[in-house]
């Protein structure tokens, strides 16, 4: 079956505006989801990742490299997790990702995963 990476994108000043126990409310309906959907062999990983500012941005450009703190553009909504999951097609991942409660504070990214054997066997590696 088809695989889909699902990105939560987080606007972190809607999060820091949440009560805590709203913030933790949301975080258990995730939790619970999460449970769900891997009952039905829909959820293969589901990471959450540590704020923005621990982050490094590494590039090379003509030969040099360079690190810079934070993520790798300015903007609003700041990537906060992934979910991998399993589905027929396109439609059936942006409706399982619609359900996730996190698109209330910024927004979810649906994208198909490249079979990654397959380019291997392509470029004969």
């Amino acid at each position: 079956m088809p695989q889909f990476l699902v990105l939560i994108y987080n606007d972190e000043s809607l999060l820091g505006a949440m009560p805590e126990e709203a913030f933790d409310t949301t975080m258990h309906e995730c939790f619970v989801h999460a449970d769900a959907l891997r009952a039905q062999g829909k959820l293969s990983q589901s990471m959450q990742l540590e704020a923005p500012a621990t982050a490094r941005t590494v590039r090379i450009r003509n030969g040099r490299t360079s690190v810079v703190d934070g993520p790798f553009a300015e903007t609003k909504e700041m990537l906060g997790g992934f979910n991998l999951i399993e589905a027929a097609d396109l439609d059936e991942a942006v409706r399982i990702a619609s359900e996730f409660p996190w698109a209330e504070t910024g927004c979810i990214e649906v994208r198909p995963v490249r079979d990654i054997d397959a380019v291997r066997r392509r470029v004969g590696a």
